[in-house]
């Protein structure tokens, strides 16, 4: 069966910089490269309608989709665990935020969140549409392993080609681990560190912004890169340290191992299952062994594992991931027409 899917762009231009922006692109090629028509607009009918953000407009959008008959799918891409800890305020707003996310996820005839750990957070919600794990996914093709851009790289940031190399890709939150990887810079001045990545000011605690001023000189922060300035810093860098103390998956994660970045991860447990330390990535508990781990990693005294860590980017490539939608469309419920759930469940009347 040919599927017509749109993807809701309505608030997409909002998070193009973030993972969830990221993930919306990854949905499009994995489709468009396994046959799947993806629509722009409602018109011609659309059988699937996909939703990455949680804004007030992608929540009336998936009611007008529901109340045309046309299936949802929700990317459960949030969770309150890790909206915690990530920008001003987030902390306070947290369990209004979880509020939030159950009135949205819960306009979907389906969740899907990027791994079996986000399922069980989203299941302990108790929500009314099934959640099922299928990853964000990752172009393997675009992100590999290639010298000649691992030069590139490191022209354009005046390194030689001896230096000690670390990057890191994110916003600049307490969660995804800023203040370990300013630490780790500074009892390592003779390693330079990159942290890629942007956020607007007014959004950044005043401790992350006072740590990223106070940070030692071997730490640079050149702002966001392009994909293609991203690919050429995976490939030239030594190793691609994420210190993040919680994520749905980390799309970073498998781009760094597409390009064979030898990967060292704060052992969280999403990455149990299918990220396993000395296996296809290292792993370190806290900010001690992190150091210890990436010393070795630098100067060799740590397996190679990164021909594994490629295997799992693989596994995750976009033609699997729009091979996996395809079968989940086959599953979805198509009525002719219905009622959108009500914003608030009845009162019962003696």
């Amino acid at each position: 069966m040919m599927f017509r899917v749109h993807i809701y762009n309505g608030s997409l231009a909002l998070v193009g910089k973030s993972g969830v922006g990221q993930a919306a692109n990854h949905q499009h090629a994995a489709l468009e490269r396994t046959g799947v028509s993806v629509v722009t607009d409602w018109q011609p009918r659309a059988d699937v309608v996909h939703i990455n953000t949680v804004l007030p407009c992608s929540f009336w959008a998936a009611r007008r989709a529901r109340r045309q008959g046309i299936p949802v799918i929700w990317y459960g891409h949030s969770t309150e665990a890790d909206f915690r800890h990530s920008f001003v305020g987030s902390d306070l707003l947290a369990p209004l935020f979880k509020r939030w996310l159950c009135l949205c996820y819960n306009q979907a005839d389906l969740i899907l969140t990027p791994t079996p750990y986000a399922a069980h957070i989203l299941g302990s919600y108790r929500l009314r549409p099934p959640v099922q794990a299928l990853s964000n996914g990752v172009d393997t093709d675009f992100f590999a392993p290639d010298p000649t851009r691992r030069a590139a790289f490191r022209k354009a940031r005046g390194l030689t080609d001896t230096e000690k190399v670390v990057i890191s890709v994110g916003h600049f939150m307490e969660r995804k681990g800023i203040l370990d990887f300013i630490a780790l810079a500074r009892s390592l001045p003779q390693v330079r560190f990159f942290w890629f990545g942007h956020t607007d000011p007014a959004l950044v605690p005043r401790a992350i912004r006072e740590a990223m001023a106070a940070a030692p000189a071997n730490l640079e922060f050149p702002g966001f890169l392009s994909q293609a300035e991203l690919r050429d810093a995976y490939c030239g860098a030594d190793a691609f340290l994420f210190c993040s103390h919680e994520e749905t998956e980390g799309i970073v994660v498998l781009e760094a191992l597409a390009c064979g970045t030898p990967t060292l991860l704060r052992d969280i447990p999403v990455y149990n299952g299918w990220l396993t330390d000395g296996v296809n990535v290292h792993k370190g508990r806290d900010a001690r062994e992190l150091r210890v781990k990436l010393t070795g990693l630098l100067y060799g005294r740590l397996p190679d594992v990164t021909e594994a860590g490629r295997q799992v980017a693989e596994a995750r490539s976009l033609p699997n991931i729009g091979r996996a939608l395809q079968r989940i469309y086959a599953t979805l419920p198509v009525p002719a027409r219905r009622a959108a759930p009500a914003l608030r469940p009845r009162r019962r009347t003696a």
